[in-house]
């Protein structure tokens, strides 16, 4: 993942996840909200209670990971703020990918059903 792909901006990110829509499972919460740029931009967190800093930057390689194997699931001109949960230390990458795929699959899903009735 790029550089200019990440939301630095304490600002921005807290306005994602006040006024963003949110999805959630097991494993992530997350936030999504359009902006005015011409990219997607991702945002990931794991709390401190969580884990020590060792095993929270490891698990945010793996979701770095992960979104570069699949970036066809995200749409451009979206922020995407990620949230770990704990139950995230138990779980395998292949736990990780599937539950963080799925998310993305529904909010594609919502977003195709938001497109349609637009059109009507």
């Amino acid at each position: 993942m790029k550089k200019i792909n990440v939301v630095k901006n304490n600002q921005e990110f807290n306005d994602v996840i006040k006024t963003g829509f949110l999805l959630k499972n097991n494993y992530f919460v997350l936030y999504t909200k359009k902006n005015e740029l011409k990219r997607f931009r991702f945002g990931i967190s794991v709390p401190k209670k969580v884990c020590n800093a060792v095993n929270r930057n490891r698990l945010k390689r793996k979701i770095r990971n992960i979104l570069d194997n699949h970036k066809n699931l995200y749409s451009k001109e979206q922020d995407y703020i990620i949230i770990l949960r704990k139950s995230c230390l138990d779980a395998t990458y292949q736990e990780l990918e599937n539950n963080l795929v799925y998310l993305f699959e529904k909010l594609k899903e919502k977003d195709d059903a938001n497109e349609k009735n637009h059109k009507k």
